[in-house]
């Protein structure tokens, strides 16, 4: 029977934000699984939408076994301490070492992490791997969409495959797509030619949506570039907030010869460059945003839905600030809520008071954000909840979620969802698990950049994107590079990135 080895270790790092991943945040797994080890790994992975699941799902109906060796997740932050990411590695390292023998390995990693001790956390996870099982075991990996991708883990990995939607619904279909070619590679005995290109700019999230143009084209076109020459090509439009050369959009081709792999390369990088001036878009201010979801709302049959995409907790923010709730009161919305803002101590002081108490809170606005502060008002209790619920949508996948002790606050008619665990508001279920019926509200603020859109387009009149205080800048020009790659434009037809550019105090990582 073909043995393969399994693993999972996926954070996306955003080396501006304010707070980094500990170990105990991947043993939670805010927005993704919790940490499971050996045989668990197997039970967990069953039925949601992650790499990893997808990947066993396909290997079993192939009859291969699988050695589990361990999987995690945790949400968007600033590094991952070396503690971290040690601990996890050595696990996942040794169980790969320790499996007996085996065909291959498949990996479901993120692509854009950022350690303390490491630029490309990747990179260096496939290269411990590499060195267990030699240069000749097939060693195949799933990648976010999201991933920047660096010449050594292209080096050491077969095949690198990342995801084609963002929204991400086809986390669990990049597994499977893994597995397929993972088959190909048992079945020949041979491995395929690589391809690899950088491409010359950044590309803020805001404008990476698969569901728009120019991104929903791109990747039919990407599609059309596959063949039996080419069974694999990828476009990872790159994570633009990790402050080290390789971070950017790349292309990842592999093909039945060098010539084969080169040309779809080639061909894909053209037309992603060609598109320059087409990843753009209209970003409000909170007011501006407000007032137009509020007048857009008096002849609406939906719900307005605006991303606050700065404070998305799925792109390193704390899910804390306060911008938006700020816009909603000062402008006296009605029927609107957010969410969710990450306050474990205004929770706490929630639950203490009970149902229909007024409570005096400094709430959100405690991760120093700049331009950002605690919110000091007077908040109605209007419910309840200990945070565990299942989010069914397309995004989440009817993932288990824990986001702690959690309540529904009002001031004046706007609702606030409160968590004590930080994950993006990408499923209508994180509003309706505090008793707020998302269809129910003329105007609702999500902390998110796209994800939300995949369960939220269905239910909207329109869509806005609004820029409040935040880790994630929309504009990526915006943020204090200091060492990107020389050369590299800093968003679309922007300045070209030299260590003069926007200097100021350096990533604090140190490759």
């Amino acid at each position: 029977m073909t043995r393969i080895a399994v693993g999972g270790f996926l954070h996306e790092t955003n080396t501006f934000a304010p707070t980094k991943a500990t170990y105990d945040d991947f043993v939670h797994g805010g927005g993704w699984p919790a940490m499971a080890l050996g045989a668990g790994v197997l039970k967990t992975m069953r039925n949601i939408n992650v790499g990893l699941a997808g990947f066993v799902e396909a290997a079993q109906a192939n009859g291969w076994e699988l050695v589990p060796t361990i999987s995690c997740g945790a949400s968007p932050s600033a590094h991952v301490t070396e503690d971290a990411f040690e601990r996890v590695v050595k696990v996942m390292v040794d169980g790969i070492r320790d499996a007996g023998p085996l065909d291959a390995v498949y990996l479901d990693l993120h692509g854009a992490m950022v350690t303390e001790h490491f630029d490309d956390g990747e990179g260096e996870i496939l290269a411990r791997v590499r060195k267990v099982i030699g240069k000749d075991l097939p060693l195949v990996v799933s990648l976010d969409l999201h991933a920047n991708v660096t010449p050594a883990m292209v080096e050491h990995a077969d095949a690198l495959i990342a995801y084609r939607t963002y929204p991400h619904v086809d986390m669990a279909d990049t597994g499977r797509a893994a597995a397929r070619h993972l088959a190909l590679l048992l079945q020949s005995g041979q491995k395929f030619a690589k391809s690899f290109r950088q491409l010359p700019f950044l590309i803020p999230i805001s404008w990476q949506c698969t569901n728009d143009q120019p991104t929903k084209g791109i990747y039919q076109k990407l599609a059309a570039l596959e063949s039996d020459a080419v069974p694999t090509l990828s476009f990872a439009p790159g994570f633009p907030a990790a402050d080290f050369p390789d971070c950017g959009p790349s292309v990842f081709a592999y093909g039945r010869t060098q010539a084969d792999a080169d040309s779809a390369a080639d061909a894909m990088t053209k037309i992603i460059a060609g598109h320059e001036d087409d990843f753009d878009g209209r970003i409000y201010s909170p007011d501006e945003g407000v007032r137009h979801a509020m007048e857009l709302a008096k002849s609406a049959r939906k719900p307005i839905v605006i991303a606050d995409t700065q404070d998305n907790p799925g792109a390193g923010g704390d899910s804390d600030t306060t911008g938006m709730l700020r816009a909603l009161v000062r402008n006296n919305a009605t029927k609107a809520a957010i969410g969710v803002i990450y306050d474990p101590l205004s929770a706490q002081a929630a639950h203490a008071a009970g149902v229909g108490a007024t409570v005096a809170l400094a709430l959100g606005g405690k991760s120093g954000i700049s331009g950002d502060a605690p919110y000091k008002e007077n908040f109605i209790v209007e419910k309840l909840s200990d945070g565990q619920f299942v989010a069914p949508g397309p995004y989440y996948g009817g993932r288990d979620m824990d986001m702690g002790p959690s309540a529904a606050l009002r001031i004046g008619d706007v609702r606030v969802v409160v968590s004590s665990h930080k994950a993006q508001l990408a499923d209508q279920s994180m509003y309706r698990y505090v008793g707020i019926e998302p269809t129910e509200q003329s105007i609702l603020v999500n902390k998110s950049s796209v994800h939300f859109r995949a369960d939220f387009e269905p239910i909207a009149e329109k869509l806005l994107i609004c820029a409040s205080p935040g880790a994630m800048p929309a504009d990526t020009a915006t943020l204090p590079w200091t060492r990107l790659r020389p050369g590299i434009r800093i968003k679309p037809n922007g300045p070209a990135f030299t260590s003069a550019v926007n200097s100021g105090s350096p990533s604090s990582a140190i490759g």
